[in-house]
């Protein structure tokens, strides 16, 4: 219901046949079916994206177990999985295909302030990696992204290195650019890159200590 309007925006506005659908990435028996859903709906796809993630509140995530596991499965769990069968599915297609995962910059390295969403994002990025080393023989391309804060619903209320935000038309223009050049791993904005090889360049008895 969300989605309707900016789906009317894009049929209006480019000429664009779009059709929504209801995805829940903790429903876990319900990812086998949904490429063969979309296929039968809207017709054959050639690309997917996986742009979906719940950042939680890591605080009560210590002690809360139910919050623990909604952030590391929706994170990590429901992205490999429904990921697993667009890839048997796109392995299918006669031309060329891709995956474009969005992991985080918080999976280089665990940090106290977030190490549960982290950790879950560098789940991902690993995945994503196995993902793109077995795909490289066929005709499907894996990309994995990595953003630094981007100002969306998620970061609401984030404080922390607001000064680094990225607005989402930014991040989505970096995506299809890198994608178009089929880039393996992008970090965006580009800065990210080096702001996150320079904390995993910190020795671990130094970075420790750190209120990171």
């Amino acid at each position: 219901d969300e989605l309707e309007p900016t789906a009317a925006d894009i049929r209006l506005r480019f000429g664009r046949e779009v059709h929504l659908q209801e995805f829940d990435a903790l429903a876990l028996e319900e990812h086998e079916s949904q490429p063969h859903i979309i296929r039968n709906n809207a017709g054959h796809f050639d690309l997917a994206i996986a742009v979906f993630g719940y950042m939680g509140d890591q605080l009560a995530a210590r002690g809360d177990t139910r919050e623990m596991e909604r952030a590391l499965s929706t994170n990590f769990v429901g992205a490999a999985v429904i990921l697993a069968h667009v890839a048997d599915y796109l392995e299918t297609r006669p031309g060329p295909c891709g995956i474009i995962g969005v992991s985080s910059v918080a999976g280089d390295r665990g940090r106290q302030s977030n190490y549960v969403y982290g950790s879950a994002k560098a789940g991902l990025s690993c995945y994503l990696q196995g993902l793109r080393n077995r795909l490289a023989s066929s005709k499907v391309h894996v990309m994995t992204v990595k953003p630094g804060f981007v100002d969306t619903p998620m970061t609401e209320g984030v404080e922390e290195g607001r000064f680094l935000m990225a607005s989402p038309q930014r991040v989505a223009t970096d995506i299809l650019r890198a994608y178009r050049r089929r880039r393996n791993v992008l970090y965006t904005p580009w800065f990210w890159r080096y702001i996150m090889w320079t904390i995993r360049m910190i020795p671990e008895s130094i970075f420790k200590r750190l209120k990171l």
